[in-house]
Parts: structure tokens; C-alpha cells; sequence
């Protein structure tokens, strides 16, 4: 096939789950077809990251990202139909780059990567497919329950106009591809057309093998990592160094066990670090390449709260024989089951006395980790992604 991809964002480095996602799935599909690919690219990205990509792709045109944040953006939100999200990218040239193209080359179909530069598109009869990470306005409903009092009626009319907006888009789509069944039964009172296509790991690069061997020791390391700009990983932050660490602190004290949580993420806020102690280390500076972190640890806290997607730090470390302790909404995202490829958690106290166990527990924790690799081998490798992909491309074309 011959594929016009557009994208909100130049899937390289990898410093986001959307960037990995993205990248591995080019990587896949250029192999069987044509990809032109149109994005936006942040000023931090240079010439050898548009080439990484471009291995992959027919042509890149890339398009430089204007100031999200500015005055004329919150400005023109202000007084028009469109939400923050869209204003921020609407971009003219992109609108008249696709024009252009699609003037003198045929596609079959049109990928679009977030329903947010939907609006860049010129009228056309080629079937589009919309790739959607998350259902955003709901992403932005818990940024407002977060938001200063004072703040929250306006961040109100632009949740009403997001919903509007992402919705619309879902039904102008030929087909929708979401990451989970959750964001499926959302997404299907307004297209029937579906598809679940969820998120991956590289499990050649991921490998247990790698981890720093199992052995008696009791020192062990309990891993939280996330990128702190997102409202979720700081939630989750807080929630561990506030309620979780010190329960299993508290039980430490009557155990052989040496336990160190490691907070790993660029940007962490002071308020979160005020929040540790002793036994807790805030490393913005670890290896970019995640692999090298999970051949580090010992275990995972991932306390998922609210999304319905599938999580790329709990697949990573479950590549990686690394034991996770979860929320029953996180393990449902991937569908993982409790106690034979991670270990479930319902409150805070559970939370504790699960890390302690595992932790403890040889045995389980073996079980775990080989289980979890096999699940993911299976289920989660980029190779069969991509095909239920191609799915979705061959139901409109």
C-alpha cells in the first residue's frame, strides 16, 4: 500500500511511549509498503533524528512545532469554537504540504497519528484511519480535577469543546484504532468501525537475560519511573511516597530485607522530592535507553489510576523478568492475571505488603517474571501489533 501518514509529533529519539510506539510500528510496515510521512517536529530535534526516521519512510516533510504555551494561542482558544489543544496544532503550511501531495501522488489510505491535527487535512475521498493514544478529553478532565479552584471553569469549556472535537473526528474517521478494549467500547457510539491495536515492547531488546543476576541478596531495588510532565505520574508519585513507600518502610524494620525505592524521570518537581527519604533516590540523570534501567531493579510500582490504554512501563519490565505491582486497572489494560504475571494491588496497604512478598518470595518471584516474559513474547511483540494494523488498513482499502 501506499500510505500518506500525518503525525502530531517525529516519532525519534524514543522519550515517549508515543514516540516508541510510532517508531517500532514505521520500523514494521515499511517493510511490505510506501510510507510518505508529514509532522510536526520540536525545536530539540536535529537532522539525524529526521534521518533515524527516514530509513523508514518514502519522504518526510516535516513541519517546525509552533509555542503550545503562549499568549496568541490561549488568546485565539478564547474566542473561538476550536479548544486549546486544536488551536495549538492547526498549522496552514501542514494543510497546504498535504494539498500539495496529494495533487500529484495516489494514495491508498491516510494515517492519522492523534485526532488533533485531524483539522491540517484538506477534503478528501481517501479512507482515513485515526490512530488515538488515549481519549483525551478525558486525559484533560483529570488535569482539571488537579487545577486550581479559580481555573477549573474555564479549563471546563475547553474539556466541552475537546470532547466535541475528538468525537467529531471519530466519526469523520473510515476506522478508529485505539490502544484498548476500554477505549473501544468509549469510541464506538460514534464509529463502529474499531480496531484494538495495542502497545508493544521490543522483546529482543528487552530481555531477562540482561538483568543483573537473581541472587540471595537483600538489597533490592523498587523501581517507579514516568515522565513527570504528565499529570498521571506525578499522581502516582505522590501516592507512593506519601501512603505506599512508608507502609513498606514500616515492615522493612522487622525484615532482613535492604530496600531502596529509585524514582527515575526527567523534570521532578521539588514537591515530589520533598517527599522523600533515606531510602529514596530522585535520578533524572539515568540512561536514556530504558533497558539499561530495568536491568537495575528488582521490582516495579506502577499504581495506574485512570487511562484505559495499554502501559509501556509495565510490558518493558515485564520483558525484562522485572516483577510488577500493580492496580487491578493496569493489569486489565493488558490483560495480565493476578499472582501469574503480576501482582495485583486494590489499596495502598496491598500495595505494601505485595512488595514485601514478592520481594521475599523466590519462588513467586520466579514464576512471575518467567510468566510475564512468555505473555509478552506472545502478545505484545511489535511483529503481530503491526499486523492487526494492517487489519484495520485492509478493512477500507
Amino acid at each position: 500500500m501506499k500510505i500518506l501518514m500525518v503525525s502530531s509529533y517525529l516519532p525519534y529519539p524514543l522519550i515517549s511511549g508515543g514516540h516508541v510506539r510510532l517508531y517500532n510500528i514505521l520500523k514494521i510496515l515499511s517493510r511490505n509498503h510506501q510510507i510518505t510521512l508529514v509532522c510536526e517536529k520540536r525545536s530539540y530535534q536535529g537532522k539525524e533524528d529526521i534521518a533515524e526516521v527516514g530509513k523508514f519512510c518514502k519522504e518526510i516533510i516535516i513541519i517546525d512545532r509552533k509555542k503550545q504555551w503562549s499568549i496568541n494561542n490561549i488568546i485565539k482558544t478564547g474566542f473561538s469554537k476550536y479548544p486549546f489543544l486544536i488551536t495549538g496544532h492547526t498549522f496552514f503550511q501542514m494543510k497546504k504540504n498535504i494539498e500539495e501531495i496529494l495533487k500529484k501522488e495516489k494514495f491508498d489510505l491516510i494515517h492519522v497519528e492523534t485526532f488533533y491535527v485531524m483539522q491540517n487535512l484538506p477534503k478528501t475521498s481517501i479512507p482515513i484511519v485515526l490512530a488515538e493514544h488515549n481519549i483525551e478529553y478525558l486525559v484533560y478532565k483529570r488535569f482539571r480535577d488537579e487545577a486550581p479552584f479559580f481555573v477549573r471553569p474555564f479549563l471546563n469549556i475547553d474539556i466541552f469543546k475537546l470532547k466535541k472535537i475528538e468525537e467529531e473526528s471519530w466519526r469523520k474517521a473510515s476506522v478508529v484504532v485505539t490502544v484498548s478494549n476500554q477505549d473501544k467500547k468509549n469510541i464506538q457510539s460514534k464509529n463502529n468501525n474499531v480496531f484494538v491495536v495495542p502497545n508493544g515492547v521490543d522483546i529482543n531488546k528487552f530481555q531477562i537475560s540482561n538483568r543483573k543476576s537473581q541472587t540471595t541478596s537483600n538489597e533490592k531495588t523498587v523501581l517507579f519511573i514516568g515522565d513527570f510532565r504528565w499529570v498521571e505520574n506525578r499522581d502516582a508519585a505522590r501516592i507512593i511516597l506519601k501512603e505506599i513507600w512508608p507502609a513498606i518502610e514500616s515492615k522493612i524494620h522487622s525484615s532482613e530485607l535492604r530496600v531502596k525505592l529509585w524514582v527515575v524521570g526527567k523534570n521532578i518537581p521539588d514537591s515530589i522530592k520533598k517527599l522523600g527519604t533515606d531510602r529514596v533516590v530522585f535520578d533524572e540523570n539515568a540512561p536514556s535507553e530504558t533497558s539499561k534501567i530495568y536491568e537495575r531493579a528488582d521490582l516495579l510500582l506502577a499504581p495506574i489510576r485512570i487511562g484505559g490504554g495499554t502501559s509501556f512501563k509495565i510490558l518493558e519490565a515485564m520483558a525484562s523478568g522485572v516483577a510488577v505491582v500493580t492496580t487491578r486497572l493496569g493489569a486489565i489494560g493488558i490483560g495480565a492475571k493476578d499472582r501469574k504475571e503480576v501482582i495485583i494491588a486494590d489499596d495502598n496497604q496491598e500495595f505494601a505488603d505485595n512488595v514485601i512478598e514478592v520481594l521475599n518470595n523466590k519462588n513467586l518471584y520466579g514464576k512471575i517474571a518467567e510468566n510475564a516474559r512468555s505473555f509478552v513474547e506472545e502478545k505484545y511483540n511489535w511483529e503481530n501489533i503491526t499486523k492487526e494494523l494492517e487489519k484495520a488498513y485492509r478493512s477500507v482499502v
